[in-house]
Order: C-alpha cells, then structure tokens, then sequence
C-alpha cells in the first residue's frame, strides 16, 4: 500500500505570474487560494481539481521563468510535493528518509500544513505534506515545529 495519496502540488517557475494566474483561471476555472510578495519572489497557490495544487513562483531575471518547448530540457519544474494522508504517515516517512540521510529532518508548519523536505537520489528536492486543512486558509511561511513534542494533531 502507498504511503502517500498522491502529489500535493508542483512548484512552477514562471516569468509572469499574473500572467500564470490568469491564464489557469480564466481557462480551467482554478481557484486562487493564495498569493504573495516578498523581497525574494512572487507566488501563488492555484486549486485545479480534487487535491491539485499549481504553485508558481516568480523571481525576476530566473532562467528557468519560461519554459523550453524542447520534451527533456524544459526545466522550469522547482518541485514536486507528496502528500501524507495522516499524521502518522507524514511522521513515518520522515523517519524513513532521516534513516536513509536524505532529510535533515526539519519540519515546517506553513498554518493548515505541515512540510519537511529531502532530496532523492537524482538531487532533485522534494516536499513531503500533510495537509489538516484542506481549504488552505491562514497559509502563512514556513515556521519550524518543535519535533520533540508529541503532539500529533
């Protein structure tokens, strides 16, 4: 049985996010759920259907802001996320990926989420979620959670 339920979101690099955002709204009715600035990037969090998520991300002058139409050598994809169906799954694999050396094991608590990263055996980094809240609200940046607690919510 998997141990996860399928993939949470992909980060996209894209070189005009409003541009991004509009076109996926305006053509495939996806729902913004999310938006920010910051001094680094621009990004957004777009609802497209079941449990998809589309979160593309704008940094100014990024050579990967616009795709290749070349299959193999497009290299806008930052990253994929899995998600966890539970606490305890999310909890399980962070175990396995601590044993293997592949995470440092950090979590981050991003408000209806939970998240931690490790990279697989290609070098590609990857997010591991599970996600309490559905709706996404009260998205907020990373906060670290305090992993010697027992609290699994």
């Amino acid at each position: 049985m998997a141990l996860t339920t399928g993939i949470n979101h992909v980060a996209i690099m894209t070189a005009d996010l409003d541009r991004f955002v509009d076109f996926y709204r305006e053509v495939f009715e996806a729902e913004l759920l999310f938006q920010e600035a910051n001094p680094a990037f621009r990004h957004a969090v777009l609802a497209v259907g079941g449990c998809g998520i589309l979160h593309p991300v704008e940094v100014a002058g990024n050579a990967h802001g616009k795709g290749s139409p070349a299959m193999t050598d497009r290299g806008h994809l930052d990253h994929l996320a899995l998600d966890t169906p539970s606490r305890a799954t999310f909890d399980e694999l962070r175990g396995r990926l601590e044993e293997r050396g592949c995470t440092d094991g950090v979590v981050s608590d991003l408000g209806p989420k939970l998240s931690f990263w490790f990279v697989d055996p290609d070098g590609m980094h990857v997010e591991v979620d599970w996600v309490h809240d559905h709706s996404l609200a009260g998205l907020h940046a990373p906060q670290p959670v305090d992993m010697s607690r027992s609290d699994s919510s």
